[in-house]
């Protein structure tokens, strides 16, 4: 399976913001036990490269790892090398899209108004994330897919176990869980892990129903 199809079909992509690499490889396995499969960890976390290429050689095609808060293409280009499957960003930078499809990995630049998100997906980008979809909730992705029924969207930002069901029937076709799902600032113990997997599942079912 695809990049692309894997982020479709599970549709839910767990952002790993600020956890060191060691701590990182705990997470992600305790999210993958809790049926996640799809992981981002951003660019601004600590050592960002060496934790996407770890979980890259330690869950291989388990789980789909990519790169988040990437600004610019030199950025992209250096986690793609380390192993990211696809690039997300918090803008639309048409020279990181240009430079994630080179690679053959999948782009997902961010957008917020309709001008912006068709010209995201116009530049190649596979999917567009809506962000921050705090401001404009589950309606705003309905309105737009009247219009653009053709572009996949992905709400990130505000997005918990309250509003996933709301955002799917609108449309969504994934969603980026970031806080609600992972707080990297927590300690990372052995009972925060056993409470991570059951969140995780919490999610995945969620996502299914």
């Amino acid at each position: 399976m695809g990049t692309l199809q894997k982020i479709l079909d599970n549709k839910l992509v767990a952002i790993l913001r600020g956890a060191s690499p060691k701590d990182t490889i705990k997470i992600v396995q305790a999210l993958y036990e809790g049926g996640i499969r799809v992981v981002e960890i951003t660019m601004n976390s600590p050592k960002a490269l060496s934790a996407i290429e770890m979980v890259y050689d330690e869950f291989g095609k388990e789980m789909a790892v990519g790169a988040g808060t990437v600004l610019d293409p030199e950025s992209a280009r250096c986690a793609l090398l380390a192993g990211a499957q696809f690039i997300l960003s918090p803008t639309l930078n048409p020279e990181t899209i240009k430079m994630t499809k080179r690679y053959g990995a999948v782009s997902i630049p961010a957008a917020f108004t309709p001008t912006e998100i068709l010209e995201g997906y116009e530049r190649g980008g596979d999917i567009i994330k809506v962000f921050p979809a705090t401001v404009l909730g589950p309606k705003f992705i309905k309105d737009i897919r009247g219009p653009l029924p053709q572009i996949p969207l992905m709400p990130t930002g505000g997005v918990g176990l309250d509003n996933i069901k709301d955002y799917l029937d609108a449309g969504a076709a994934g969603l980026g869980i970031g806080s609600s799902l992972v707080k990297t600032k927590t300690e990372i113990t052995e009972a925060y892990l056993m409470q991570l997997t059951e969140k995780a599942k919490q999610f995945t079912l969620a996502a299914q129903n």
